[in-house]
């Protein structure tokens, strides 16, 4: 019984991870043109059966204009910790695209079917939404151009910006990759700012040859520290805990 309680009691202390729920939630680690893939950290617990489009179409601050593709990833039956780090490959190949976990597909779009990543100026957005042209909350963006630009496409109206979930790799790069810490903050939201931070990017530039570059997928830790009404939860359960224990004695 006191084992039981005092279970308890910790399990009531311990914060809770959010959803996909902001920008940078889920946000890009790497990218390769030559590949035809990108890898993505997940910076909030990810829901069963959460569904992310993706694609390379232009984003004019309303709506996608069309020519190049999109897809999807379905994140799987189980929760999906944050901190998790997800591989996605061959874009371009019907057969061989995949993820490392959940699923990943083509979806199919009129317009639409320029399956790869281009090796020159293009951009990846990632979002939620009610189908795959219609977003209804952006998490990340990566770009090879300009934001704002007709061959990049824009940040108007996605609440992604550079610094915060939009990343500018240098023009025209065939692979780049986050090389930045990936242990020791205090939470997975600390590691927005740092992985959006191009600083905190290799990035092979346009000399690159990513066909066979494989991207890191260490997952991220954070180091927590309770917050004072945390510990409050705490103590308050275990004085009930020591309270139980006392009546048992008596």
């Amino acid at each position: 019984m006191t084992k039981t309680l005092l279970s308890l009691a910790l399990a009531a202390a311990l914060p809770a991870h959010a959803a996909l729920t902001s920008a940078g939630d889920l946000t890009f680690t790497s990218f390769n043109a030559d590949e035809d893939g990108f890898a993505m950290v997940a910076l909030a617990d990810i829901a069963p059966n959460t569904k992310v489009y993706f694609t390379d179409n232009e984003w004019s601050g309303t709506a996608f204009n069309g020519g190049e593709s999109y897809s999807s990833w379905l994140s799987g039956a189980g929760t999906i910790a944050a901190g998790t780090v997800i591989r996605f490959s061959k874009v371009d190949s019907a057969t061989l695209l995949a993820a490392s976990v959940g699923s990943f597909a083509r979806e199919t779009v009129s317009g639409s079917t320029n399956w790869g990543i281009s090796t020159s100026e293009d951009t990846i957005y990632a979002y939620l939404g009610t189908s795959a042209t219609a977003p209804t909350l952006f998490l990340s963006a990566v770009t090879t151009g300009t934001f704002g630009t007709a061959t990049a496409g824009s940040l108007a109206n996605t609440g992604l910006s550079t610094g915060n979930g939009a990343i500018k790799l240098s023009t025209g790069s065939d692979y780049a990759e986050y090389n930045g810490v990936r242990a020791g903050q205090a939470s997975f939201a600390d590691y927005k700012p740092l992985v959006s931070n191009v600083a905190n990017w290799n990035d092979l530039g346009t000399s690159a040859d990513g066909t066979n570059l494989a991207p890191n997928t260490t997952a991220f830790a954070v180091t927590a520290v309770p917050e004072p009404q945390t510990y409050a939860l705490m103590l308050s359960g275990l004085m009930a805990v020591g309270f139980m224990a006392r009546r048992r004695r008596g």
